[in-house]
């Protein structure tokens, strides 16, 4: 289709800011020669140019450069009301990171869910970003699904249907006052977008991974993908008591599309073993909530490896162990989750009890990482001679070959707190 058929509208604000107010912060914008500048300003909130109109569906694109000590984002399909915290503004924000980790593009649920999809397995996008010059970006926003690139390469994929439409938003990030004299800022420029009809306009599919944040429902993505749910939502097919061939008459519940453990019936596990995948499970803990997932265990026992789902804050196990090996994502006892995602940033992304988390598994072989929220944060080669030391070193000495079978159901703790779960989904991998 010609360039000229497509009916791109210029919304690149103007001198006078007409059509669009400011919010949050006290960060000053002004338009020079065409192009939007936000300068950074200390305070505890972060600035928002936003627009007066809505938008649905659209496809935007836009030109940011920022200093690069400032991190920024537009905001698509943004939110603010008075009754979300006291009128925040939060929302999807496809970023913009100039920082070691490299993450623009990358879809943020800013002031609600945080990363939608990092980069963390986007080596390409990462590499795309022109830190302290111009970058194209152009966002896809078509029903349910938000698709971002940076410099004509494909950054993120995610379907979601939290918010159909809602306002955009230019971001300039708050700053520390050891930043104030150095006066950052980030300017954007040719920003149109087309809204009518986008879907005709939407570029191909690609080959990037997609992250699917439909609760209990699989995207088509995800499908072609191999994932597969592991939960359907409403029964308890497909799971059994660790300790016999029925689903525990007590101490589970399946409620709203929620799989929640209140203590007292056990231990469940899934009805087949599986070997290589990957596995995904949102989990939302209670105040002092202490849970698990449990993947290569023993059968016999239903002793295994463990991704450790514990309130840090409240539960004294995370200040046992050793070196923090019984916190939130680690292998419970062996080795501590650490942000292995972030250089910058050695701390976990956790949303706090009362809010849902993602964790990942990934068994490849002898290969396994763990992921929080879109971060690694553990990685190891079972069976190596760093594993078994660290074993060696465990309440599981002396178990042989602990961790190392080749198959096992995969099991979700009963340690008599609770937890709710959802969204439970694998992949089968390839092995080694």
């Amino acid at each position: 289709m010609a360039q000229e058929q497509v009916p791109w509208v210029d919304i690149t604000p103007r001198a006078d800011l007409a059509g669009w107010h400011i919010a949050g912060g006290r960060a000053p914008y002004e338009v020079v020669g065409g192009e939007l500048i936000g300068r950074a300003a200390p305070g505890p909130a972060n600035s928002w140019l936003v627009s007066d109109r809505q938008y649905g569906d659209f496809i935007l694109e836009y030109d940011a450069k920022t200093d690069p000590v400032l991190n920024s984002g537009v905001m698509i399909r943004g939110q603010s009301r008075p009754d979300y915290r006291n009128g925040v503004v939060f929302g999807y924000q496809a970023e913009i990171d100039p920082s070691k980790r490299a993450w623009s593009g990358g879809i943020y649920d800013e002031q609600r869910r945080q990363w939608l999809h990092t980069l963390g397995r986007n080596d390409a996008a990462r590499r795309a970003f022109r830190s302290g010059d111009w970058n194209h970006y152009r966002v896809e926003a078509i029903g349910n699904r938000l698709r971002t690139w940076v410099n004509g390469v494909p950054a993120a994929d995610i379907v979601d249907d939290t918010d159909a439409k809602g306002f955009i938003a230019f971001q300039v990030h708050a700053i520390p006052d050891a930043l104030a004299s150095r006066k950052p800022e980030v300017r954007f420029r040719n920003v149109r977008i087309i809204s009518e009809n986008p879907a005709r306009f939407a570029l191909p599919a690609t080959a990037l991974e997609q992250q699917g944040w439909l609760t209990n429902r699989l995207s088509d993505g995800e499908r072609r993908a191999g994932w597969t749910l592991l939960w359907d939502g409403s029964t308890a097919k497909g799971w059994r008591s660790a300790k016999g061939k029925g689903f525990p008459g007590s101490g589970w519940s399946i409620r709203d599309g929620v799989l929640s453990v209140k203590g007292g019936g056990g231990d469940i596990v899934t009805a087949r073993d599986y070997r290589n995948f990957e596995l995904s499970v949102d989990f939302r803990l209670t105040p002092g909530a202490n849970s698990g997932i449990k993947y290569r265990i023993d059968p016999r026992t239903q002793v295994g490896l463990e991704y450790q789902l514990l309130d840090d804050t409240r539960h004294p196990d995370a200040k046992m162990g050793r070196d923090g090996n019984r916190t939130l994502a680690s292998l419970y006892d062996l080795i501590p989750a650490r942000n292995l995602s972030d250089p910058d940033s050695p701390g976990k992304r956790i949303n706090p009890s009362g809010e849902w988390n993602r964790a990942v598994i990934v068994v490849r072989g002898r290969h396994v990482e763990h992921w929080l929220n879109g971060f690694k944060v553990v990685e190891y080669e079972r069976g190596s001679p760093e594993f078994r030391a660290l074993v060696a070193q465990s309440k599981f000495a002396g178990r042989t070959g602990f961790g190392e079978g080749e198959q096992s159901p995969i099991l979700l703790q009963d340690h008599g707190d609770r937890v709710d779960f959802r969204s439970i989904k694998l992949r089968q991998l390839q092995g080694e």
